[in-house]
């Protein structure tokens, strides 16, 4: 039973896709399956909606979240009505999403949900505290597309990566891309003694002199004004501990620089990193250095070897290459032995 004595040992998994129709949903179903046969309790929301019965972008039919007797979700109310099994409401919250407030609510019996839940990573993470309250073994998030924030550490505890055809049907592509996202995830950490420093800092951009104890913070608002600071800033050793995004054009600037190889960049987690595979490269081979305050634990990769258009890769071979740079398991879900 592939990776899911690893997704016991966490309180919170986050599914995350490349992209849409990579087998997410279908990933997300296995999981809760197996938990269910392992008599795990469980609980499941998303962030942002899924579960949807057609892809409204590729118009093509997409598997349904299927929820098992005794397993808490948390959906809109407008998607809660539309749940086609029993269930018990154990609370309903006063702020509202689109589609109105959350219900969090018991399984009854078994059967289909569309899940729309919280509209962002901090509301997914109160949620998620609010129903190991209510006695879960370990809740679950469906991570919307492009919301790869769910998968901070900040929010869950670890994630499962969704990837495949429907990123490119050039199997390289698949591969460049997955394997970017898995170098983020590898992304050293801050020694424990230098985060717990800074950990609690205020959204800023800060200089940090770490042999001097000194913490200043940039007049500068986002990293897009790093030109109007003076040039010898930067001219001894430090760490540049930036708490919003880290974007191409700022690292791009800094690979120019002549004092690239005194600057240790720190980001909060790799969610926060937008920076194309083959510019962060440079960046590091040319004395650029990047850590996180907190890291991201990558549990399992999934592959979906069929994209919406019906083009289908060698699921093997996709397989064979992700192993080669990275240690968790990767299965295609859809081989047999793995059904639902």
């Amino acid at each position: 039973m592939p990776f899911i004595k690893d997704i016991k040992n966490y309180k919170s998994i986050a599914t995350i896709g490349l992209e849409k129709n990579v087998g997410k949903t279908e990933t997300m179903n296995y999981i809760l399956k197996r938990l269910k046969d392992e008599g795990v309790t469980t609980a499941v929301t998303s962030i942002g909606i899924d579960g949807e019965t057609v892809d409204i972008v590729t118009d093509t039919s997409k598997p349904e979240i299927t929820i098992y007797e005794g397993m808490i979700f948390v959906t809109s109310e407008k998607h809660y009505i539309k749940k086609r099994f029993q269930a018990e409401i154990l609370d309903v919250s006063e702020k509202s999403t689109a589609l109105g407030r959350l219900v969090t609510a018991r399984a009854l019996g078994e059967g289909k949900v569309l899940l729309s839940g919280p509209s962002n990573g901090t509301w997914v993470k109160d949620i998620i505290e609010e129903v190991l309250e209510k006695g879960v073994d370990s809740v679950l998030v469906d991570g919307a597309l492009s919301r790869l924030s769910v998968g901070s550490p900040i929010i869950t505890e670890g994630i499962v990566l969704s990837t495949g055809a429907a990123v490119s049907i050039n199997s390289k592509e698949i591969i460049k891309k997955t394997k970017h996202v898995i170098n983020l995830l590898k992304l050293d950490s801050l020694e424990r003694e230098r985060k717990e420093k800074i950990i609690d800092l205020e959204d800023g951009i800060y200089k940090i002199l770490w042999e001097k104890d000194i913490i200043n913070k940039l007049p500068i608002k986002s990293i897009l004004n790093f030109s109007q600071l003076e040039e010898n800033i930067f001219q001894e050793d430090c760490s540049l501990y930036i708490t919003g995004v880290l974007t191409e054009r700022f690292i791009e600037s800094l690979t120019k620089q002549s004092f690239l190889e005194n600057i240790e960049i720190v980001v909060k987690d790799f969610t926060k990193v937008f920076v194309s595979g083959e510019i962060l490269s440079r960046f590091v081979r040319k004395g650029g250095k990047l850590k996180v305050l907190l890291k991201t634990k990558l549990v399992a990769i999934t592959v979906n070897p069929v994209a919406p258009t019906g083009h289908i890769l060698d699921s093997k071979e996709l397989i064979k290459a992700i192993e080669e740079f990275t240690e968790v398991p990767v299965v295609n879900l859809r081989e047999e032995g793995y059904e639902l």
